[in-house]
């Protein structure tokens, strides 16, 4: 097959609706808006969750309580795998792992996961590490500190 040759699916491509091109194409004159009123206009329509005058959901619904998400930490995420790129012995901290562009932010601190394989001996400093992280990263003969 060659690049030239290349067609889309049957049907994929569908010519679009041509509206108001005279009453003989089934879609001319008021080209499926109707008669008048408001979705007959230009610019016409209501914004989104607007209910014609009723008090809409988003306003009937109460507003109270406390909501802990405004108050939670962000940890920027890293897995163990991804730790493999430095050489045995290094010092791993939020500074290195922005340097090297595994993390693009630190915000709260930097959380280590367990995923994937571990096999360099490191001293890595974070703010979390999950249990299976802590213990991929002591078997492989490296240390845990929390910062």
């Amino acid at each position: 097959m060659k690049l030239f040759e290349l067609r889309p699916v049957e049907g994929a491509k569908t010519a679009p609706k041509r509206k108001g091109r005279g009453h003989g194409s089934g879609n001319g004159k008021t080209a499926g808006r109707g008669h008048k009123g408001q979705n007959a206009r230009s610019g016409g329509g209501v914004r989104p969750g607007f209910e014609g005058g009723q008090m809409p959901l988003y306003r009937r619904i109460p507003k109270r309580g406390f909501n802990n998400k405004n108050f939670a930490k962000v940890y920027a995420e890293i897995n163990v795998s991804s730790l493999n790129v430095f050489d045995d012995g290094t010092v791993v901290n939020s500074d290195l792992l922005l340097e090297k562009g595994l993390i693009s932010k630190v915000n709260d601190g930097v959380a280590v996961l367990g995923n994937g394989e571990l096999n360099k001996k490191l001293t890595v400093q974070a703010a979390r590490f999950t249990k299976t992280a802590s213990e991929k990263i002591e078997a492989a003969g490296g240390k845990v500190e929390v910062v």
